[in-house]
């Protein structure tokens, strides 16, 4: 199998806009198709997964014009929506199929809005990625609710959705998931009754934030008394109202913090880096990559810019500088979930040992991350263990190089170029295609900064 290779390089030094926010830009499309009439999101995200997202919406009947965006990688978006109650199915006995490709936030929130409609049948499948992940934490609670939700092994892909009525119920989170909180938010919609979903930590609250604004009645507020500690903090509970309909929005996206990330790391442990990013979404339920790097004396500076559309914004300026080993607690999951294999890279750079406990859900991400980020970085050198909710990493200083399969995971796709650049002798990374999933455009931004 081929390989993309990235040689040690000189220092990452310069500027650059990151692609718009994935997250945000999932959300964006499947809210704007559940309004009636014509919303507009401006900065949407060009990639695989949320290409899959337009394709699925437009599959329910959603009309979606696209034109090229301003930024590289992004794209002016305008969807003519169906309305709360409005998604297309077939008139047949067989279940109307719906494509999610590789996109995992897709699969888990679709079905919310799907299973509260009052009639038809859906399926859910994707690609050979998609089917090994989980959706049983979704389909699970929407079965409390009163839906039809059927999976492969009871768990896995394709899902089967089938209109019912709902009824509201209080769900409580084993795991802290905003993928699941965002299912239920959605399908508490079209439920009889109040919907309360109860996190053991905040998730990122992009979903709420949204809803608000398309003129649902969502709350939110601590759940417990419990005080926020070092490595915890207090859970939250969310809480949606039945809505008739939703208003058309207006969505501008902001660009995305954990394609940010990547260069932020990158500017961390190549020698002589300074990297400025600008234009970054700064959404507290998002940033807390941020926390555990200040931890670790990482030199980084953030001046907040004025919210667009909401979402909080800024300018991250990252320096080459020295690390220090920190540990991440399971209250901080959460908050840096799709950041966390990236500490685990930063950790083979820190002096002491940098351990990550509370991730299992790292487990069912596009690949197991926590075998995946174990196995590539112990073929690179590191000295890297994996826990059952974790990792550990002890800093040895560098990286020798050699080869990481991503086993098409875009984010140990890029991680993998990243350890190439900041190692001895280089690194071939396989399916290197696999970033186009979330950052089509990475290598050209990575060549950009090395001049």
């Amino acid at each position: 199998m081929a390989g993309t290779r990235f040689e040690p390089s000189g220092p990452l030094r310069g500027a650059l806009v990151p692609p718009p926010d994935k997250s945000v830009s999932h959300r964006a499309a499947i809210l704007a198709a559940m309004a009636p009439g014509e919303s507009r999101i401006t900065g949407y995200l060009d990639s695989a997964d949320t290409r899959s997202t337009l394709g699925a919406v437009e599959a329910l009947g959603a009309g979606v014009e696209i034109t090229g965006g301003a930024a590289p990688g992004s794209l002016d978006v305008r969807v003519r929506g169906i309305g709360l109650r409005g998604p297309a199915a077939n008139a047949g006995p067989e279940p109307l199929r719906i494509d999610v490709g590789n996109a995992g936030t897709l699969l888990r929130l679709l079905p919310g809005w799907l299973a509260g409609q009052p009639a038809g049948a859906w399926e859910l499948d994707g690609d050979e990625s998609i089917r090994r992940r989980p959706v049983d934490r979704v389909a699970n609670p929407l079965r409390e609710m009163g839906a039809e939700a059927r999976a492969r092994e009871d768990r896995l892909p394709p899902l089967r959705v089938e209109g019912r009525q709902l009824r509201g119920i209080s769900y409580r989170l084993p795991v802290a998931s905003a993928q699941v909180k965002s299912c239920l938010l959605l399908a508490g919609l079209l439920a009889e009754g109040e919907t309360e979903v109860v996190e053991p930590a905040p998730t990122r609250d992009h979903t709420e934030r949204m809803l608000r604004a398309a003129g649902a009645r969502v709350r939110s507020e601590t759940a417990g008394t419990n005080v926020a500690i070092r490595g915890t903090l207090p859970g939250r509970r969310v809480t949606v109202s039945p809505a008739d309909e939703l208003q058309t929005v207006d969505y501008v996206v902001p660009a995305d913090f954990s394609s940010a990330a990547f260069h932020i790391i990158g500017a961390l442990i190549v020698p002589g880096s300074s990297v400025t990013i600008e234009g970054t979404g700064l959404n507290p339920t998002r940033v807390g990559l941020l926390g555990i790097l200040n931890r670790m004396g990482a030199a980084i500076e953030v001046q907040e810019l004025t919210p667009v559309g909401g979402e909080p914004r800024g300018v991250i300026r990252a320096r080459y500088g020295p690390l220090q080993a920190t540990h991440v607690m399971p209250g901080e999951v959460p908050l840096a979930i799709d950041e966390l294999p990236l500490v685990g890279l930063v950790g083979c750079f820190a002096e002491g040992e940098t351990v990550v406990r509370g991730a299992e859900e790292l487990r069912h991400k596009e690949s197991d991350r926590i075998a995946a980020i174990v196995d590539g970085l112990s073929g690179l050198g590191a000295d890297i263990e994996a826990l059952e909710d974790g990792f550990v990493v002890r800093g040895t200083g560098g990286l020798r190089g050699g080869v990481l399969d991503s086993r098409g995971d875009h984010r140990l796709a890029m991680i993998g170029a990243l350890a190439g650049l900041a190692s001895r002798e280089g690194v071939e990374v396989l399916r290197m295609d696999a970033a186009a999933v979330s950052y089509p455009g990475f290598v050209g931004d990575i060549e950009s900064l090395l001049g």
